[in-house]
């Protein structure tokens, strides 16, 4: 029973690793403080829904803007001095909206400053961040590595929105945002704590130098490397069309009967699924066939979300009206649709970390933070566009299909992407 559970040797077994992720752990679940807070904050100001989605614009622009050129530092500078200062920085913006609170600032345009520049330099960090743990990990510890990381984010987005709630209603916006401070206060203690990491020359003999020519160097680079771009292709194809987030509150309102308590079930479902696939992750880090893992994934995750789509227009049509179980079904689905993403969030981080050249590792993970916080955005979109147009029931399941026929499409398109080896990684 013990190989199919979470392998803990990264952390048992790397001090350095260990710091790491205990700082990232508490930063991340700090952050949700700060999701909520803000959330709360902002519709207290305005009593706007429309202000509250603002946040989300405001914190995407920077992210992607500071993403990809935070890659290019990370390839071209020491990553433990990169790391330090973009946490310092992200450290200085949780003590700025701290600090608004203390002092009663309350303006909605203090808040999206703030969180503009605290996103800018959370795409300055990310990148940086996720290059130095191949530099940390052995090549064949990096799927537990990254499977540790999966079982907190998803331990985190299911509990820490609902504290952070709970610290509003009791404490205020005060000790919300204060926690957040105190959470990055151990992060940046874990990243001063770390080796020195300096760049890696390219196969040239060079190192490269931060700034847009590097980016561009990035995407030319992943624009010749089939294996690489198959998993960014694999992941917008399931985030923009087959992602149902955007569902949720008009299902909560209507179709499951229910309130925000409802949407919060929904999801808090997915998250659960993803903290199961992190606990039972020994079951999928063995594995060597990383795109076959990842194809196979993201076309079950097409299959979940198809059956949430089905679910809801059985509910739609008036079977258990009086009755849990649509909601129950609904959970349930979602709960296998959140174990499929971050199986294929595992097989994909761990192939653009042990496929990419140390020299270009940063800027890679600079296209990754902007796939991985773009895509989901566009879903929302679509889904939302859907949902108006053919109904909830009907836009879950057409988006999964269609999410479902393009991986059967680039897989056929890109066959030596099945054969990929983890103990052989090529991009």
């Amino acid at each position: 029973m013990a190989r199919f559970l979470l392998d803990i040797a990264p952390v048992r077994n790397i001090p350095a690793f260990r710091r790491l992720w205990i700082g990232s752990t508490l930063s991340m679940l700090g952050s949700q403080f700060t999701v909520i807070a803000i959330s709360l904050e902002v519709f207290e100001l305005t009593g706007s829904t429309f202000a509250v989605g603002m946040v989300g614009f405001f914190a995407l622009v920077p992210l992607i803007i500071a993403g990809l050129y935070g890659g290019s530092i990370g390839d071209a500078t020491d990553r433990r001095s990169a790391g330090l200062w973009t946490t310092f920085g992200l450290f200085i913006m949780t003590v700025a909206l701290a600090a608004h609170a203390w002092l009663d600032i309350a303006s909605v345009a203090v808040l999206y400053g703030i969180v503009a520049l605290h996103s800018f330099a959370q795409g300055l960090n990310q990148p940086v961040r996720g290059a130095i743990v191949p530099r940390l990990v052995p090549m064949r510890q990096l799927p537990a590595a990254n499977a540790l990381f999966q079982l907190t984010m998803g331990s985190c987005l299911m509990v820490g929105p609902l504290l952070g709630a709970l610290t509003v209603a009791g404490l205020g916006f005060r000790w919300a945002y204060t926690v957040d401070a105190l959470s990055f206060a151990v992060s940046l203690w874990a990243m001063y704590k770390l080796p020195p990491l300096p760049p890696i020359p390219g196969e040239d003999g060079a190192t490269s130098k931060a700034g847009f020519r590097s980016v561009v160097e990035g995407f030319r680079f992943l624009a010749t490397r089939p294996n690489l771009r198959m998993t960014f292709l694999l992941d917008l194809a399931a985030m923009i069309f087959a992602m149902p987030r955007a569902l949720f509150p008009v299902l909560g309102a209507s179709v499951l009967g229910g309130d925000q308590f409802t949407v919060g079930l929904l999801t808090a479902a997915l998250a659960a699924g993803s903290v199961l696939a992190g606990v039972f992750s020994g079951t999928f880090i063995r594995i060597n066939h990383h795109g076959r893992g990842c194809a196979a994934a993201v076309a079950a995750w097409a299959v979940c979300i198809m059956a949430f789509g089905a679910v809801i227009l059985v509910a739609s049509s008036g079977w258990g009206r009086d009755t849990a179980w649509p909601l129950v079904m609904s959970c349930l689905v979602l709960v296998a649709a959140g174990v499929m993403d971050s199986v294929s969030m595992l097989f994909r981080t761990t192939i653009l970390q042990a496929a990419t050249p140390d020299s270009l590792r940063g800027r890679l993970q600079g296209i990754f933070i902007v796939v991985v916080a773009g895509g989901p955005r566009l879903g929302d979109a679509a889904m939302g566009a859907g949902g108006q147009w053919l109904g909830p029931g009907f836009a879950a399941l057409v988006g999964a299909v269609i999410c479902f026929l393009l991986v059967l499409l680039l897989m056929r398109m890109f066959p030596g992407f099945m054969r990929y080896d983890a103990r052989d990684p090529q991009p």
